[in-house]
């Protein structure tokens, strides 16, 4: 399959690393991969400025159309027909399809994972080309496969310097302090692969049936803009052609668009090959690792994750595995400065009336606006050309099927997001490490401030984590050779509490940076709840947004007030206090459990205390009126049904029956594509820039499906009527994402609640793969079309 292969071998080296065999062999199987997930494709390790790679590839038959023809890092609107992996594996390697419409080209990628050496073995990917049916006869395709060392250690090209460019395999070989010594090396193809014909007689100082290599020496921040560099590059030999052959007789496009036959010393070099048609790799080295990988996914897959009925048909497996593939394969590596306010301005505390407009003012002065790090994570991304990043609130969404798959991996991913925690217990909701991700962030969105929150959506795995403990289920008849480390938490309890404790007192501090700093204010305003403490408020609210709520534009209280108290803030806390009080327990830190137990309790009958309002039968946030008085405003939606979302009200709740009467009327929630964000009867539905007030989100739809399967389990007067919203939520919107799809070939950030359009950004495989969990969901109608229970 490929148009070339390139293979890094690591030389064997001592491993000075005092690790248990289980950690070390996980990290050795997650040492390498596409690990740079804004690119279509480019490998790295997870090791702070080390090996960087890339690929760009353009159809070059036009002098004018090249450089928008050239890709490398993913973008929306690109002139993509779908684009993706078919099937992937962070520890083995997989599959990916790139529906390259705008050069009339399917690039395919295969990358896998040879074991062996002391540095997570070796790597090879496979690249291929196939002319789509409206390709040229002949297409002729510019392909760039680049390698970098980013900080110290050394990257030459071993082959010797030749004027026509090099014949066969070329040859770099590296070494550096954390990988040791290796070798990449890129084969020529075979001799099916076809090439430009000598039509110019530029062709016999320049032939393209050679491989073409030019060394670069590049400063190590600019080394990310590799396609600006080749094009700076190119330029110089553009214009040599040019004064040598006149305008009047120029070589051919794909002749003057080359770079230089130049190997000399650098850290960074540029391999180019140049196709005429299709063009393909058989490498034998790799075919028997990549059918490996292959029976290993859909093994696994059938296994862990398989659509049930009524999604086990055919036609949603292909979906389904590209949807979690994804979601998975956009796990990156991401290390860098961020910028960060430590100014801690009095104003930050949202304690007057029109806070905004102070807060607005303090930005401003930008007194304590500093870089700060270098820090490293690892982590899913919600998009990978639009958000190439990690985004805290989206990344406990992205684990919950990733948990299902590898709970090791996940377990890695989560300790890495709280080694990022401060001395407080803040984390910063969106971690935009280096100038690398600043490039796709506007500037008055990259500072991040200390006061902030975000959903701490990343507790939802703890509960997977402890619900797995305590219902074990041995992984039967799995040929998984890698089972005992995926499931090495799981298999031996032992492990997850070990982890648990190192991890407690972050997760700790964590919870009462939480508490100290979105508390919410309730014995000034004369409020009578059962706890005078538990409520809460976030903070960085404008008239406009509470961005740090996730819920973006979703109307709250107007204008915005100190007094103000919200809903979905506060069910969060309580999730997360049932988390840590679960965690306690397995612990045994038996006075935190109690501590705990009291909170979470307290917050339970805060919330229907503070939020509950008799008249509109609904949930609400609170705020304060002119009188000095607390009210409610209400505005039905997601807001209104975030109890219930958390799972923070009882099967025999009296709020249960306004609440499904909520989310199954057309009139409000209710839609042929999912729940709405906002009922349909607000005067504010599909208002302003209707980010939260109409359209349909997976997530949150997950939470409900999940909510409304939990209550179809438990024996009480809703249980018949939560098994069929869940049958019918889970039906509409499983079949919607598909349907759109099949018809775009992307999943999307949301979708229309009227036509059920994908919208926003395109390629957004982050939360929206929890379609994947609710596709491998139990199917509760029965053959007769009842519904039934899974007890």
């Amino acid at each position: 399959l490929a148009v070339f292969l390139c293979w890094l071998q690591l030389a064997p080296a001592e491993d000075q690393t005092v690790l248990s065999e289980h950690t070390k062999l996980s990290n050795e199987t997650l040492l390498w991969g596409p690990y740079r997930p804004n690119l279509y494709f480019g490998v790295r390790p997870r090791i702070p400025k080390s090996l960087t790679t890339g690929l760009l590839w353009a159809k070059v038959d036009s002098f004018t159309e090249v450089q928008k023809n050239f890709r490398h890092t993913c973008e929306q609107h690109e002139g993509m027909a779908g684009y993706g992996w078919d099937e992937y594996d962070v520890r083995l390697g997989g599959r990916q399809t790139i529906h390259d419409a705008g050069n009339n080209v399917d690039i395919t990628t295969e990358f896998v994972k040879i074991p062996g050496g002391a540095h997570g073995g070796s790597w090879g990917v496979r690249v291929k080309g196939t002319p789509r049916e409206d390709a040229p006869e002949h297409l002729v395709t510019s392909v760039i496969f680049y390698a970098a060392m980013e900080g110290l250690g050394s990257l030459q090209v071993s082959n010797e310097a030749d004027d026509l460019g090099i014949e066969g395999t070329v040859r770099m070989e590296g070494s550096s302090n954390e990988l040791g010594d290796f070798a990449v090396e890129v084969t020529e193809g075979p001799e099916t692969n076809r090439h430009p014909p000598r039509s110019h007689k530029s062709s016999a100082s320049k032939p393209l049936d050679r491989t073409i290599v030019s060394s670069l020496q590049v400063e190590e921040a600019n080394i990310w803009q590799a396609k600006a560099l080749l094009f700076q590059h190119m330029k110089t030999e553009v214009d040599q052609m040019i004064e040598l052959y006149g305008n009047e007789n120029a070589p051919p496009p794909w002749q003057i668009f080359t770079i230089a036959n130049n190997i000399r010393e650098g850290n960074m070099h540029l391999v180019q090959k140049v196709f005429d048609g299709a063009f393909e790799k058989a490498a034998e080295a790799i075919s028997g690792a990549i059918e490996s990988a292959t029976k290993s996914f859909s093994e696994r897959f059938s296994r862990v994750l398989a659509p049930k009925a009524p999604f086990d048909k055919q036609k949603y497996q292909a979906f389904a595995r590209s949807m979690f593939s994804n979601l998975i394969g956009g796990i990156g590596y991401f290390y860098g400065d961020a910028i960060v306010d430590r100014s801690y301005a009095p104003e930050y505390e949202e304690e007057n009336e029109g806070f905004w407009d102070e807060t607005a003012e303090a930005r401003q002065r930008q007194g304590a606006v500093k870089l700060e790090g270098p820090a490293e994570l690892y982590t899913s991304i919600p998009s990978r050309p639009f958000f190439p990043r990690g985004f805290l609130w989206d990344e406990g969404f992205h684990l919950i099927p990733i948990a299902d798959w590898d709970m090791d991996l996940t377990l890695d991913i989560v300790r890495s997001w709280f080694n990022l925690i401060d001395d407080d217990g803040w984390i910063g909701r969106e971690q935009i490490l280096g100038q690398e991700a600043r490039s796709k962030v506007p500037s008055e969105f990259q500072v991040q401030y200390p006061h902030y929150a975000n959903p701490p959506t990343l507790f939802l795995i703890f509960d997977s984590l402890i619900d797995k403990l305590q219902k074990p289920s041995s992984p039967k008849g799995s040929a998984d050779p890698l089972e005992s480390i995926r499931s090495a938490h799981l298999q031996n309890p032992e492990n997850a509490k070990e982890y648990l404790r190192n991890l407690y007192p972050l997760l700790r501090r964590h919870y009462f940076w939480f508490r100290k700093t979105q508390w919410g204010d309730i014995k000034s305003y004369e409020r009578d709840p059962f706890s005078t403490k538990e409520a809460y408020r976030w903070r960085g609210r404008t008239p406009a947004h509470i961005l740090t709520s996730g819920l973006d534009d979703y109307p709250r209280p107007q204008p915005p007030h100190p007094g103000e108290l919200h809903t979905d803030l506060i069910s969060w806390m309580g999730m997360m206090t049932r988390s840590m009080r679960r965690i306690a327990e397995i612990i045994d830190e038996t006075d935190d459990v109690k501590e705990y137990r009291g909170y979470e309790n307290a917050i339970i009958r805060n919330i229907d205390d503070l939020h509950w309002d008799e008249k509109a039968q609904t949930y609400c946030d609170a705020t304060i009126d002119d009188y000095e008085e607390s009210i409610h405003v209400c505005h039905k939606g997601y807001i209104s049904i975030f109890p219930f979302l958390t799972g923070l009200l009882p099967a025999d709740s009296p709020r249960l029956d306004a609440i499904l009467d909520l989310i199954s009327d057309p009139d409000e929630m209710w839609s042929p594509y999912g729940l709405r964000s906002l009922s349909l009867s607000s005067p504010h539905y599909g208002t302003g820039e209707n980010y939260w007030r109409s359209p349909v989100w997976i997530n949150i739809n997950y939470l409900a499906v999940k909510a409304l399967f939990d209550l179809s389990q438990s024996a009480g007067p809703h249980q018949q009527r939560a098994s069929k919203l869940y049958t019918d939520l889970r039906r509409k919107l499983v079949e919607n994402v598909f349907r759109e799809w099949e018809r775009t070939g992307f999943a999307w950030e949301q979708y229309n609640p009227e036509t059920g359009e994908g919208q926003r950004t395109q390629h957004f495989t982050g939360w929206t793969s929890l379609v994947v969990k609710i596709m491998a969901m139990p199917d509760l109608q029965r053959d007769d079309g009842r519904v039934r229970d899974e007890l």
